[in-house]
């Protein structure tokens, strides 16, 4: 990728320019970014410094996706780009369990609701 990212607050354990130019991307649908970076990415800074590596989020308008892209050294990028894949896959599995759950109590609500 040729273009830079455009924060003006890199952090200082990124190094200018050699560990910006091959970001890691990766896809993660737009609906599970709160859960994954806390409210308005409250979270970005924290998993930035313990990851030492730079993270630039860029939406996808049509897609329901968000492209997270991760700057850094080439080891600190994978393993911050599989943690994130790790983070992503669970809070989705966790939503899908909890969307089970509602769909098998609105089952049992519209059974009793028959029996009476």
């Amino acid at each position: 990728m040729g273009t830079l990212p455009g924060r003006k607050d890199i952090p200082p354990w990124v190094k200018v320019p050699e560990d910006l130019k091959d970001p890691e991307v990766l896809q993660v649908q737009t609906q599970l970014l709160e859960a994954m970076f806390g409210p308005a990415g409250s979270r970005i800074p924290y998993i930035e410094q313990v990851s030492k590596v730079m993270l630039e989020l860029k939406v996808l308008e049509s897609s329901g996706l968000t492209e997270v892209l991760v700057y850094g050294s080439y080891l600190y990028k994978l393993r911050a780009k599989w943690m994130l894949q790790s983070m992503a896959e669970w809070h989705r599995q966790r939503r899908e369990r909890g969307m089970l759950k509602l769909e098998d109590a609105m089952k049992a609500l519209q059974l009793g609701s028959w029996m009476k």
